[in-house]
């Protein structure tokens, strides 16, 4: 009879690693339930978590050890070891119950004053901190000025973008968005962030415009570069092995895919809508919905009901399939089953997804209300539709299921566009690069400069 070992401590874990000897990468995500298998469509868990995991894997693979630190709560352990040189490190603040990212900050000064002690501690030097997402940046910040460590700056989305576009759709609601996504609050810090980090990475042209233009961030200190996706994963089959498939995930007849966390942005509302658009031409077809996690929250079940309503309103019921939560190792043949994938978001700083689908080989329709569409070609590698227009819409992916010519064309070029450009090998030697260009210390040595502290600890 075998004993499982007790779950391992920072510090036993940063004990046995610290002599490895390779240069150190910091990547910090606080938010969301982030572990080496990560609960994707759980609350604050997506494409951000996918992002920072793979990244960590490839920059591993190029000679660094990564820490991922994040924030401990519901019990988890201390530490998810990743692999070799890559470990998830968690440290608690602000209680035990998940906080939504929305007000993560105001607990984020008491968790870098206990990593800022545990990287004392072991001595750790880091080449670079690389945050992610502004609550995130607000703690990097902290930790990188009382360290004397550079610190690179992921936004993944900007509150300006995300409350234009929410006021724009929702006119009349400025007070109801301001309690829910605190804008207010999220601008200021990331004006803050952005002028204090060494560099700031965007993940579309849009974003980098927007960087500019809104928070008056210098282009020069702005270096774009796009999400990736796994290409050992997500690549094209034959038609046979698509139809195996099919019949193992029980796809019939023209089917269309939306996937992702459930949350109002994702836009599924908007999708079933225009599926009766779609159903008038294509009166066969199948909308599959697979959004939210393995379990669903209360704010998540009211949408989830939301959506049941709307289904049987529109009469669609037999038309509209809602799926439970896809595991990891099923979601590339989901791509390939479908006939086609749609992002459908309200408002969508990239979408990983749309990319993973491309890759696969299955067409895709991506919203204009994005970044995305600015890096691929209408009619080449996906088309690109207005959600908020029910039959611009409905129309679009109906060209997708009819026109044979369109099909062929999207799954033959959206995969070697999706490998050219979005690979994670790709993505991580984009970021070395545009850290190097920045001149940050430590890139091109494993023997680091020991920062000197200063008395901004006292200012934490």
């Amino acid at each position: 009879m075998t004993t499982s070992e007790p779950p391992l401590k920072i510090d036993d874990c940063l004990a046995r690693t610290t002599a490895g000897g390779f240069p150190r990468i910091a990547m910090v995500s606080t938010h969301g339930y982030v572990a080496a298998q990560p609960p994707l469509g759980k609350a604050d868990t997506g494409g951000q978590v996918v992002y920072v995991l793979e990244l960590a894997r490839k920059l591993a693979d190029m000679g660094y050890e990564v820490d991922i630190w994040t924030r401990q709560f519901e019990g988890q352990p201390e530490v998810d070891v990743m692999g070799d040189r890559v470990r998830v490190l968690r440290v608690p603040c602000g209680g035990p119950e998940f906080i939504p990212k929305e007000y993560l900050y105001r607990t984020l000064k008491e968790w870098t004053h206990k990593v800022l002690a545990i990287v004392r501690k072991h001595d750790l030097t880091y080449a670079f901190i690389n945050s992610h997402y502004w609550d995130a940046g607000y703690a990097s910040q902290l930790l990188a000025e009382a360290l004397a460590m550079p610190h690179v700056h992921t936004p993944h989305s900007l509150g300006s973008w995300k409350q234009s576009q929410m006021l724009a759709d929702y006119p009349g609601h400025a007070d109801e968005f301001e309690r829910r996504y605190n804008f207010k609050e999220r601008i200021h810090h990331e004006r803050l962030i952005y002028a204090e980090c060494d560099l700031v990475i965007a993940t579309t042209p849009v974003q980098t415009d927007l960087l500019v233009s809104d928070y008056g961030v210098q282009r020069n200190r702005v270096r774009m570069i796009p999400p990736g996706y796994d290409d050992n994963r997500f690549f094209p089959v034959s038609a046979a092995t698509r139809q195996v498939a099919r019949e193992r995930l029980g796809f019939k007849g023209p089917t269309v895919l939306a996937l992702g966390r459930l949350a109002r942005n994702k836009g599924y509302d908007l999708l079933i809508r225009s599926f009766a658009v779609v159903t008038k031409r294509v009166p066969d077809a199948r909308l599959r919905i697979a959004a939210g996690g393995m379990e669903l929250g209360g704010r998540e079940q009211k949408l989830m009901d939301e959506l049941t309503m709307l289904v049987a309103e529109l009469g669609l019921g037999e038309q509209v399939i809602f799926d439970q939560f896809i595991p990891a190792a099923d979601l590339p043949d989901w791509y390939r089953a479908a006939d086609c994938f749609v992002l459908c978001s309200r408002y969508e700083p990239f979408g990983m997804t749309a990319v993973e689908s491309m890759a696969c080989g299955t067409p895709t329709v991506v919203t204009c209300h994005g970044g995305l569409w600015r890096t691929v070609v209408y009619g080449v590698h996906a088309l690109v539709t207005d959600p908020f227009d029910a039959e611009d819409m409905g129309i679009t992916i109906a060209k997708v299921l009819t026109l044979r010519g369109l099909d062929y064309m999207l799954r033959t070029r959206a995969p070697r566009r999706a490998r050219a450009s979005f690979t994670w090998t790709g993505i991580a030697q984009q970021l070395l690069g545009a850290a190097e260009n920045r001149g940050l210390r430590g890139l091109n040595s494993p023997d680091f400069a020991q920062g000197e502290e200063g008395a901004f600890l006292d200012f934490l």
